[in-house]
């Protein structure tokens, strides 16, 4: 079985954002998120991988293979083309938390928005807490 890639690690957030976030409005995004999400989750930013911020961390083991790891919670990614979202399950009980969030496009595990003003960061803390409490009823140990 391979090894997950994405670890937490020592680096440095805020360093990590004036290095990789490739416009000034990405720094600016980048920051706000980082105080939203850290106000809202009560968890502390920490480097996952090479380019992911995540809040709080779980344990999860696949139901569909062998693989298991830790992963943060939520968190985010000033990426190239869009922000990075991960504060979404993609269950479909779950797409009506996204119907007040503003534009934005899904993909199979994060939520891609260009800017932060595009979207409603009131539906973004719903959606933040919502995937916050599935989880932790999903992996008991959060």
């Amino acid at each position: 079985m391979a090894e997950l890639k994405t670890k937490q690690t020592n680096q440095d957030v805020s360093e990590f954002i004036n290095s990789f976030a490739d416009t000034e409005q990405k720094r600016e995004d980048s920051f706000e998120l980082l105080r939203l999400m850290q106000e809202f989750t009560g968890y502390e930013p920490k480097m996952w991988g090479a380019s992911m911020i995540g809040f709080g961390s779980y344990h999860y083991k696949s139901e569909r293979s062998r693989q298991e790891g830790d992963w943060p919670l939520v968190g985010f990614s000033p990426r190239k083309a869009a922000i990075s979202l991960y504060v979404y399950s993609g269950l479909p009980e779950h797409e009506h938390l996204l119907k007040d969030l503003g534009k934005f496009k899904v993909g199979k595990a994060c939520i891609y928005v260009k800017k932060l003003s595009d979207i409603n960061q009131d539906a973004l803390k719903n959606l933040i807490r919502e995937s916050i409490d599935f989880l932790k009823t999903k992996y008991a140990q959060v």
